[in-house]
């Protein structure tokens, strides 16, 4: 229970799902950086110029790639989830809403670090963005008629 709702029914448990598979991915791209830097003989220390590790295997940069977007547009989710939390804006469908981005977050994710088909991860985007459209759309309507 969060805030005395069922925790499918909060924003809250969205944003920490979102966090934890955040840190999981932040575990995946460094157990794959790490070996190839290795392999690589790439001094750590060239890695503090941009594009330094541009040499290392796709399925390495790629895991690099997802990790700093679920650090990009996430966070508007986490913004827009905060703001509907201290609102009190939260319902069935702002929680919907709010798993729905996450899970297309996790598919971007999945596409991603797998066959990374970029019109696959664009259509992925596209439509997590449309999510926080509406989602925030939601809240805009339900804070203005408050």
């Amino acid at each position: 229970m969060i805030q005395g709702k069922p925790i499918f029914e909060s924003v809250l448990a969205p944003v920490l799902a979102l966090i934890v598979w955040s840190l999981l991915i932040w575990i995946w791209m460094y157990a794959k950086r790490i070996p190839a830097m290795s392999k690589a003989k790439v001094n750590p220390q060239d890695a503090r110029f941009p594009g330094a590790l541009s040499g290392l295997p796709d399925d390495v940069r790629q895991a690099a790639d997802n990790y700093n977007h679920l650090m990009e547009q996430p966070t508007i989710f986490y913004a827009l989830a905060f703001v509907t939390y201290l609102l009190s804006l939260q319902s069935p469908f702002t929680a919907a809403m709010a798993w729905t981005y996450v899970g297309l977050r996790v598919a971007h994710s999945l596409v991603q670090l797998t066959v990374n088909l970029v019109l696959a991860r664009f259509l992925v985007f596209a439509l997590s963005t449309v999510v926080l459209m509406v989602w925030a759309g939601c809240v805009v309507v339900g804070a203005t008629q408050g």
